[in-house]
């Protein structure tokens, strides 16, 4: 009698067990459904599972890590894409990938919550929260230990705002970048403490260097080729216009992945960066005046927010929550 009942305990804990797996099952299928039925162009197909995004698959989670850089797949395992290529495979002219920009591990895990398919960082913002002025005043060691800290917080690829590359040669820029695990990197092509604008030839062959010191180091990186002739109104905006189109080919060919003219808002103009520059091209979103849908419509393969997520954020902190702090009102309500 006792097994008998032992057994019919058995039974009814593994119809139990079976009901909630099946529950389970449904309501992940019917997650894939709706994924599925979203239109790849605006808005949702920004999230990770509508690119393939890989993000740490459970064969992944059984690698061996070995560093921040490098992951060995245990035996048998098909080994994760590497996340620079991830990344890279998201710049799409018409369909970009969306980076709200983070400043540390818990702004980038929200934006990895949220969806995104990768996390940008803003060098505005992490100077800001390290306790410098943006414009490389930062120590370079302080800005890849905070990189380090966001890749690890979060599974999908980190590319890095690194300004000019804060002075380190191309070699040592590469291998110290590298150890954060970040899959890619902006360099702009202006001096960050005197905002002039640098050469074209001279910028071209520093990242001509990054990259060849990246091959020469076994490192995929996704370079993101800033350039700033409208940020600097460098003459006219007929000249800025030809200034970045010269810029953006030449930076293509050195090696770039994705070209950002930063301070571009004009649509014509936009348009005529992306049908011209023969690579994705990276616009910022600003203060929204164009939406999503209207920037991947004239063809932009990336959109980033610099400091203004953190911008926003702080502002509501200092005009709303601490005021009513102050008055001894109750802002959690």
């Amino acid at each position: 009698m006792a097994e008998a009942c032992r057994l019919q305990g058995r039974r009814h804990r593994t119809r139990i067990a079976c009901r909630g797996f099946a529950a389970r099952h449904s309501a992940l299928a019917a997650g894939a459904d709706r994924v599925k039925a979203r239109p790849r162009g605006i808005g949702p197909p920004y999230v990770s599972t509508l690119r393939g995004m890989n993000t740490m698959s459970d064969s992944a989670s059984r690698s061996t890590t070995v560093d921040d850089a490098t992951t060995v797949p245990a035996s048998g395992v098909t080994p994760p894409t590497p996340k620079a290529a991830v990344l890279r495979a998201l710049h799409v002219a018409g369909a970009p990938v969306v980076l709200p920009n983070a400043w540390d591990a818990a702004s980038a895990r929200m934006v990895e919550a949220a969806g995104f398919s990768a996390v940008a960082t803003s060098s505005a913002a992490t100077s800001q929260i390290l306790g410098f002025e943006d414009g490389e005043a930062t120590p370079v060691q302080e800005v890849l230990d905070a990189t380090r800290r966001m890749v690890q917080a979060v599974r999908v690829p980190v590319t890095v705002d690194f300004e000019r590359g804060y002075g380190l040669a191309p070699a040592e820029l590469v291998e110290r970048f590298a150890a954060t695990g970040a899959a890619g990197l902006n360099l702009e092509d202006s001096e960050p403490a005197t905002g002039q604008l640098l050469d074209v030839g001279e910028q071209a062959d520093f990242l001509a260097a990054v990259r060849q010191a990246a091959r020469s180091l076994n490192v995929d990186l996704v370079i993101n080729a800033r350039t700033d002739a409208f940020l600097r109104r460098a003459g006219s905006p007929e000249e800025q216009l030809a200034t970045t189109l010269e810029r953006g080919r030449r930076y293509l060919e050195a090696g770039a992945d994705c070209v950002y003219p930063i301070g571009v808002g004009d649509p014509t103009v936009i348009k005529a960066l992306t049908q011209n520059i023969p690579g994705p091209v990276n616009v910022a979103y600003g203060r929204g005046a164009h939406s999503l849908a209207t920037l991947a419509s004239l063809g932009v393969a990336r959109i980033t927010f610099g400091p203004m997520v953190q911008r926003h954020l702080y502002s509501m902190l200092e005009a709303t929550l601490l005021p009513a702090l102050v008055a001894d009102t109750n802002p959690f309500q």
